[in-house]
């Protein structure tokens, strides 16, 4: 387990240089292990990231595990952007997610649903809906600290 990590760390370095857009980040780097090992690569843009980003990092990122040697196995590598519903993970996404909505589960059971309005480096600050009496919300501005975060996911809107 400890050498696939290893390995997944050295993974997420190829692919942030492969990263010529500096935009771009990697969210994250998972190897499936089974009968054709899953090299999953998720990358993400402060200002979204588009399908051809993914296909021209996956070329790039493929040539260099391929000369490098870096996988024993045969795999299958699949770069793509985090999709809708995807939890947030990095500080950079919550950065690029400011002024949409947000639902929130803390560690602690609590959830609530709120507009993104402010990022820190190990915080943020949303209008959090809070509900009253016939159906009335208020909103209410609180700091949430990212250490308490369960899940965060943004929520997406057909109106």
């Amino acid at each position: 387990m400890e050498v696939e990590m290893e390995l997944e760390d050295k993974i997420h370095q190829i692919a942030e240089e492969q990263l010529m857009d500096p935009t771009l980040f990697v969210v994250s780097v998972q190897l499936k292990k089974g009968s054709k090992d899953k090299l999953e690569i998720l990358i993400d843009g402060d200002h979204g990231v588009g399908i051809d980003d993914c296909a021209n990092i996956s070329r790039r990122i493929g040539q260099v595990l391929e000369e490098g040697d870096v996988l024993e196995n045969a795999y299958q590598l699949e770069v793509s952007s985090p999709g809708v519903g995807q939890p947030l993970k990095l500080i950079r996404q919550y950065k690029a997610n400011i002024g949409r909505k947000l639902k929130v589960l803390l560690q602690n059971g609590k959830e609530f649903n709120g507009v993104l309005r402010e990022v820190s480096e190990d915080s943020f600050l949303m209008d959090v809906e809070i509900k009253e009496k016939k159906k009335k919300i208020k909103l209410e501005s609180t700091w949430v600290s990212i250490s308490e975060v369960n899940i965060a996911k943004v929520q997406v809107s057909f109106k």
